[in-house]
């Protein structure tokens, strides 16, 4: 059974920073993308970052030059270093991943609960 389990969140002013992190078990990661998506009130889940299993990433605009995700394959883990938070960045951001290994589509079909980030201005 996957499960993926996300922590760091929290509240944060704006112009700073978090570090979100993302445990995977269940399966090794290895061979798999594993992405950060985030919903806020009111709106749809958009997707903010993807890192496949080469290490290659995808980027939202709008987190472009801010955020960073990266992974730890020994760990079963990634990570979302958010950096300049702005008040717009304030959701709900979730871990995911794919069914299939060495899929960089962008269906994700494993979810974690979801770790709350609240920036203030």
């Amino acid at each position: 059974q996957v499960q993926l389990v996300e922590s760091g969140g929290g509240l944060v002013q704006a112009g700073g920073s978090l570090r979100l992190s993302c445990a995977a078990s269940g399966r090794t990661f290895i061979s798999y993308a594993m992405g950060w998506f985030r919903q806020a009130p009111g709106k749809e889940r958009e997707f903010v970052a993807a890192i496949d299993w080469s290490g290659g990433t995808t980027y939202a605009d709008s987190v472009k030059g801010r955020f960073t995700i990266t992974r730890d394959n020994a760990k079963n883990m990634v990570f979302l270093r958010m950096n300049s938070l702005k008040p717009e960045d304030t959701a709900v951001y979730y871990c995911a991943a794919p069914k299939t290994p060495y899929y960089d589509g962008s269906r994700y079909d494993y979810w974690g609960q979801g770790t709350q980030v609240t920036v203030s201005s």
